[in-house]
This record gives structure tokens, C-alpha cells and sequence, in this order.
């Protein structure tokens, strides 16, 4: 009935404007009316050519064109935030028992971590692991400059989850709103735009009106990196009420995370994945898996069938420094840069025997040339000695230039920088000779703090650089012969000059 009334109208607007254009009337103010109506239409559902259109993604299960299956085995070096979204996904898994258990159904969990830790993955783990329809967007696609647009779309983002759930005969749905920090942010900080509060507030709505006595039980899974601007509203019990950490791997997870994406790769013999995995502390799932990605192409670039441990090396210092460059110092430049390195090394290997990965003196990034040092463990903590020692790494490099080739470069100015923050992590930390100081220290005297620590250090590696002159000349002429050296070369190499 609804339609053949729909077609009557329309044909009798379609006879009125014959009939009107007929008999001589201006119909345009008419017709541009109706055409910004239209317009405005197509905007608030998302289909005008100015306007983006509105896609939620979605479709985990079994149906035509569903995401691909993801489960928690497959997301690797997480294992306290799986532990703990589990058992927040209880009550979807066993909703017999959390009603006779008295527990009110989580309405939303909020994933907070870096970038490529693995959020957005353990939300479709989350959707498979409780047997549930899946649907996503992202914060930004609810943000337009027309108002009301956001709002709808956030009510059409849950019809859509219901609408999917029937259709994939499930009983539950989990919708993830991945950087929700851009649509949740905290009121009154966008001057001037009204339109994000009401795009937030709408989103609030809607999580309040999450029913657990629905046919469908909905769950709301958000993903940031800034949970420091979220809306207070956002986190309070009853609608955020969990909030599970991502953080980056340690080294049993960042292995873990290197098997996993390993799997299908074929590895030489001779690698070693644990070796990898204690070389790249501070690596995100994202860039391991990004590390044998790499390895893999520099394989393929040498007709080769497997992969090196070369070309894991190889790959961890492109993620880590950028590809190398096609800059050609002159030859007094390469005989400094080598030099300058070989005193970070050898200082390095001084202070931590062990600690050298690799030396270059080929351009990679904004680096001339670089040493690569291996932590042995992740270290969450650093002693006074440990701090002293970085800084003598840093400053050994500008030192070794003064003593060798007669005097500095600009080539240590991001060395004393990082040395500079060094020591300032030491004052504020109550590890200089100031003791225990407040946050709002006087500028001159945190000049001279960090002045003194850095003029102290650089006296001790003088006096070690001009011990060990000679394994300096030695590691340098060999940089110039070669280019690079591993850390395992480096420390035969310093051995047999010690023999």
C-alpha cells in the first residue's frame, strides 16, 4: 500500500509541474528548494559526491564476504590484556550463569595503547571468540561539517550491528570504533563546532540505551591512543566499564609475535628469532611484523629462497633508521664519520661487553652513520650507573672526533641532545649532585646540573678513549675498508688486538 501511495504522489507532483509550467508560473524557486532538499538528504545518509559517504565494515562469521577469522591465538605478545578481555566477554559467552550470578552485561571496553599494538585485532578476536556478528568504523568518519550528520550516522552504526547480527543468525554483535579519541573527545574543547558534542552525545545515547534484555545483545569495543582527552561521560561505570591496556610487547611477546608471522616464511637454518626479538625492544606487533616483511624483500632482491639472519639484521635497521641513502660524503667526511662511530662503540662495549649489534658508516635516515646496541633484557627501570653510561656513549662520539682528527663536527649534535635529556631524566630524578628537586627548578640551575654531568662524563671518556686509542684507529680504518661491521665481528675484532 505504502509504495503504490508512494508512486500516486509522485506522479501527481511529476502532473502539477507539468500543469504549472503549462499555464506560465515561475516554478524555480520550487525546484531549488526541492534540489537543496534532496541535497541535504544525500548528505545525512552519506551518498553526496561533497559529503563522505558512511561505510561501516563489518562481517564476522560465515557469510559472503566476511572479515577474515581472527581468534586470540592469533594475536601474539598480549597475553594480561587477553587474559582480561576475556573475562570481561564472560557474560556473552555464558549469559545463563551471569544472570544467575547477578551481573550487570558490560556495555562497552575500551582498548588503550601505541600504535599497531594490536587493538584493532583483538577486537575482531573479541567478535569470534563470543561467536558475534562484527562491525566497525572509524572516530573520523562520524565527523562532518553538516550538522547532524555524525549523530545519525552513529544511530545507523548500531541499527546496522542489529541488522547484521539477524542476518548472520547471531545472538550478539560487537561494534569497534577504532581512534574514538576523534569523536570522544572532551566537550568544549572544539570552539566554535557544536557538531562533535552532538556527535558525542548522540554516541552516549546510544550506549545507554544498550539493553541486556534485547534479542540482541550488543557490545561496544573502542580502540585510542589518547585515552588523555576522552570525555569523563565516556568513562564512568555504565558505559566504558572496563579499560584494558595494549601495551607494547616485552621480549617473550615480541617472539611470540615473531612466530606468529613467521609461519609460512621460509627462515634459513641459522636464524634466530629469539636473538631478533631481543634486538628490537620497544618494536609494536605492527613493526615485527613489518621487520620480516622486510627480510623477506631483501631476500627476494638477492634471488635468494630463504631468508638470513643478514636479512633480518638488514631489516630491523630499515624499521628502525629508514632506508639507506645515496649521499656520497667526501672522503674526509667518511674518515670522521668513522671515527665518531667507532668511539660510540668502543665505549659501548667498554661499558656493557656485549651491547654492540652493529656499525656503520653508511647514510641511513638522518644518520651518517650509526651504532646499534642490543639491550639484554627489557629494562623498565635505569640506575644512576646505567644513565652515567648512555651519556659517556653519547658524548663518545663528538670525543673521539677531538681526539683523533683535532676537532668537533655538527655530527654529534643530536648526540648531545639525547645526552642532554639524559642527564635531565638524572636531575629530576634526584640522581645529580642537587639531590631531590621540585618540578619548577630554576632554569640556570638545571643548566649547570646538566652542564656538569655531561663535562664530567666527557673527562672519563677522554681518558678512556686515549687507553684504548689503538682499538679506535682499528675499528675506524676497518669501518673506511668495509662500511659496516656486525657485533659479533666488532668483538673478534677487539680481541684479536687485545691478543
Amino acid at each position: 500500500m505504502k509504495k503504490y501511495l508512494l508512486e500516486i504522489l509522485l506522479g501527481a507532483g511529476a502532473a502539477g509541474l507539468v500543469l504549472g509550467l503549462l499555464a506560465g508560473l515561475d516554478l524555480t524557486p520550487l525546484l531549488i528548494g526541492a534540489a537543496f532538499a534532496a541535497l541535504i538528504k544525500l548528505v545525512v545518509d552519506g551518498r553526496a559526491p561533497l559529503g563522505r559517504r558512511f561505510e561501516a565494515m563489518g562481517g564476522v562469521g560465515g557469510s559472503a564476504g566476511s572479515l577474515p577469522q581472527i581468534t586470540f591465538a592469533d594475536v601474539g605478545g598480549q597475553e594480561a590484556a587477553k587474559r582480561e578481555l576475556m573475562e570481561a566477554l564472560a557474560f556473552l559467552k555464558s549469559d545463563s550463569l551471569s544472570k544467575k550470578l547477578g551481573i550487570r552485561p558490560l556495555k562497552g571496553i575500551l582498548l588503550v595503547g601505541p600504535p599497531g599494538t594490536g587493538k584493532t585485532l583483538m577486537a575482531k578476536a573479541a567478535a569470534n571468540y563470543t561467536d558475534s556478528a562484527f562491525i566497525s568504523a572509524s572516530g573520523s568518519q562520524f565527523v562532518e561539517m553538516y550538522a547532524g550528520v555524525g549523530a545519525q550516522r552513529i544511530r545507523r552504526l548500531f541499527k546496522q550491528a542489529e541488522a547484521l547480527a539477524q542476518q548472520q543468525k547471531k545472538g550478539s554483535c560487537v561494534v569497534f570504533v577504532d581512534e574514538i579519541d576523534v569523536l570522544g573527545a572532551k566537550r568544549g574543547s572544539h570552539q566554535g563546532h557544536m557538531e562533535y558534542d552532538q556527535t558525542l552525545n548522540e554516541f552516549l545515547v546510544q550506549l545507554d540505551g544498550i539493553d541486556s534484555e534485547r534479542e540482541i545483545k550488543t557490545l561496544v569495543v573502542a580502540a585510542t591512543n589518547r585515552a588523555d582527552i576522552l570525555d569523563p561521560a565516556l568513562l564512568r561505570p555504565g558505559r566504558f566499564d572496563r579499560i584494558v591496556r595494549v601495551d607494547l610487547p616485552d621480549k617473550a611477546g615480541r617472539l611470540r609475535i615473531l612466530e606468529i608471522h613467521a609461519q609460512g616464511r621460509p627462515l634459513a637454518p641459522e636464524v634466530d628469532l629469539e636473538k631478533a626479538a631481543q634486538e628490537t625492544y620497544g618494536f609494536s606487533g605492527a613493526h615485527l611484523e613489518n621487520v620480516l616483511n622486510e627480510a623477506a624483500i631483501n631476500a627476494l632482491r638477492r634471488s635468494s629462497e630463504v631468508i638470513t639472519p643478514a636479512d633480518i639484521r638488514e631489516a630491523i635497521e630499515k624499521v628502525m633508521l629508514g632506508e639507506k641513502l645515496d649521499r656520497t660524503p667526501t672522503s674526509a667526511e667518511r674518515r670522521r664519520i668513522a671515527y665518531h662511530e667507532a668511539g660510540h662503540a668502543v665505549i659501548a662495549e667498554q661499558n656493557r661487553p656485549g651491547a654492540v649489534s652493529s656499525i656503520t658508516i653508511t647514510s641511513r635516515g638522518n644518520a651518517l652513520g650509526y651504532i646499534r646496541q642490543s639491550p639484554t633484557a627489557d629494562q623498565y627501570l635505569q640506575t644512576q650507573d646505567e644513565l652515567v653510561a648512555a651519556i659517556q656513549v653519547c658524548v663518545a662520539g663528538a670525543v673521539s672526533e677531538e681526539l683523533f682528527l683535532g676537532q668537533r663536527s655538527t655530527g654529534a649534535v643530536g648526540d648531545i641532545r639525547q645526552a642532554t635529556e639524559i642527564a635531565k631524566q638524572m636531575v629530576y630524578a634526584g640522581l645529580s649532585p642537587l639531590g631531590i628537586v621540585g618540578a619548577e627548578l630554576p632554569t640556570n640551575l638545571l643548566h649547570d646540573a646538566v652542564t656538569d654531568i655531561i663535562r664530567r662524563q666527557e673527562q672519563i671518556v677522554r681518558g678512556c678513549l686515549e687507553e684504548h686509542g689503538r682499538k679506535v684507529q682499528a675499528v675506524a680504518e676497518h669501518l673506511l675498508q668495509h662500511d659496516s661491521i656486525s657485533g659479533d665481528q666488532f668483538r673478534g675484532f677487539l680481541a684479536q688486538l687485545a691478543s
